[in-house]
Formats: C-alpha cells, structure tokens, sequence
C-alpha cells in the first residue's frame, strides 16, 4: 500500500514538472518624446493591456539620443534582444541591448548599418526576426537614401525602402541588403512566420496619400514578397505588430493621426475585421512589438514596479 501511494505522489510530480509554464503576452513600447527610453505593458489574453511603466533602459547611443520603436525578440537561450530607432535622422545605424530578464541589461551598442552610403537620411523602425530555420536573427528597418529610387509624388529624403542584415550573435553582421522595394516608399516591416515556407510581411505604405498598413506573402523570411493586399486600416495608421492568439492574428497598430491605438483580426491575412473597440491599452502606449515571456519574468518586473512605487510612497 506504502509504494503505491509513494509511486502515485511520484506520477503527480513528474506531471507537474510536465506541465508547460503560462507565459504572457509583452509589449515593447516608448513615450513621446521618446526620450526617456523603454516601457513595457503586459496582457493574459493578447487583448487588454496593463502598464508596467518605464524607463527600463534609458536610450545611451545614437545622434539623438532617442529609444522609438523598440523590438524586442527571445532567443532560443531565453536571451532577450532588442533593437530601437536612436536617432530621427543624420544616424547610420540603431540601438542594441539585451536582457535576461527584462531589468538588467547589457551595455548598449550603436550597430552601423548604413554608413557605407553617407547621403543615407535615416535609419528608421529596426525590427527583429529570429529565422529558427537558419538559428539567425534578422534585422529589417527603413532607409532612405535620395535619388536611388522612383519617387512618385515622395520628397526625396522621405522615399524610404526596407533594408536588412542578418546575425547569429549580434557581434558580426552580413553586408546590409535591400529587403523590400514595392515601386513606393515603405516603413515599418514585421514578419510572420506562419508555418514551413509560408512567411507574411506586414508593412505600412509610406507615401503621402495612403501611410497605412498592407501584407505580402513569400515561401522565405528575406523574401522575395508579393501578391500585396488591399489597404486594410485608415489613413495615417503605422507601427504593426503582430500577436498568435489561439488561432488568430491580431494585428496591432498605431493611428497617430487619431492619437489613439487600434486593432485587426484575422486567420488568413487576407480578410481583417477590426476589433479596435474589443482591446485597450494603457495612456500614452507607443508602438513596439509583442513577444512573450514567463512567469517568472513577469513576477520580476511586478516586484521592481512595487519596490519603486513603495519607494515613492516613503518618500
């Protein structure tokens, strides 16, 4: 009787230390102006945000000195890498740090990418990929380099393509290479990977009249991407980032032209129904990216936030 409840409270451990750790949902994200560095804002079910507040990392590099567009993605390691705009123009390359958990982080670098072409206006929005097929990362962000490409109605020094290097350790990097050149000018990529040789590009038109968010769709991370979709948020909408909830996608983005956040579904990228009126955010929420971490991350920053906040109250 003994060794069958002893082996019965084995089973019930082993099952235990079986059961996946809950991970929640993280969302990279700055505040205008953009100055004091990294906020963060968690959520339980990809729909509903609640601040954990900032600075976490104070931006260190870059001409301006500024953190916009923070990406964040975890390595297979559980490392923590980020990318961040420095500067809003006259910089050649963006910000890098990383993390194990999210509080302390590694000094911080300024990774050139561009400086192989010093009429280079800017270098805008990195964002991170990790290519689990290859065990790299890469790096796509907007560039504008004036008189490269057809401008249509563009100014010279806003007509941006997207750019990319790849990295295994983020120590050495590959040349930079043009990613996407769609005829017009276009920012903010993010890419899905939606299974085995079945990637999606979310992406926003950049030129005047449209500077709203599209797809494209390759069989590779670097592309080449095409059979681009309609226009499916309003005008003056920018920043994606893309969350799996169950077997959804909901595509986050920022419409700084109403100063408020909104939202997209969909299980196909090519049929979006928007559930901007189902989501919130907290005050202030900037665009970023979205990524997840576990418990014992989350329980991390909580502790952090509650020592500050009891710090506070002393005083």
């Amino acid at each position: 009787m003994k060794n069958t409840v002893l082996l019965s409270f084995l089973l019930l451990l082993m099952f235990a230390s079986c059961k996946p750790e809950k991970e929640y949902y993280m969302f990279s994200t700055f505040r205008e102006p953009a100055t004091e560095g990294l906020y963060l804002a968690y959520s339980e079910d990809g729909y509903h945000w609640n601040d954990l507040g900032g600075p976490w990392l104070r931006p260190e590099v870059g001409t301006q000195k500024v953190m916009r567009d923070p990406s964040v993605v975890k390595g297979p390691d559980g490392t923590f890498h980020m990318v961040w705009t420095s500067s809003w123009r006259g910089d050649y390359g963006f910000g890098y740090a990383s993390s194990k958990d999210l509080i302390n982080w590694s000094p911080e670098k300024h990774i050139l990418v561009m400086d192989y072409d010093t009429s280079t206006v800017n270098v805008w929005a990195p964002e991170l990929f990790y290519d689990s097929d290859s065990d790299r990362y890469i790096i796509v962000w907007a560039s504008t380099i004036p008189y490269k490409f057809e401008k249509g109605i563009e100014e010279e020094r806003n007509n941006h393509r997207l750019y990319y290097v790849t990295t295994k350790d983020f120590e050495t990097f590959s040349d930079t290479k043009l990613f996407l050149d769609p005829g017009f000018s276009c920012i903010d990529g993010t890419i899905v990977k939606r299974g085995k040789d079945d990637y999606v590009l979310v992406f926003k038109d950049n030129t005047r009249p449209n500077r709203n968010i599209l797809v494209g769709f390759a069989k590779n991370p670097l592309g080449p991407y095409s059979d681009f979709s309609e226009r499916f948020t309003a005008f003056k909408t920018e920043g994606p980032t893309v969350a799996k909830v169950g077997d959804k996608y909901l595509i986050y983005f920022d419409q700084y032209g109403d100063y408020k956040y909104g939202a997209v579904r969909t299980t196909d990228f090519k049929t979006f129904t928007n559930i901007s009126d189902q989501v919130s955010l907290p005050k202030g929420h900037k665009h970023g990216t979205i990524f997840k971490v576990s418990q014992k991350v989350l329980d991390g920053l909580k502790g952090e936030v509650k020592t500050e906040q009891s710090e506070e109250t002393k005083q």
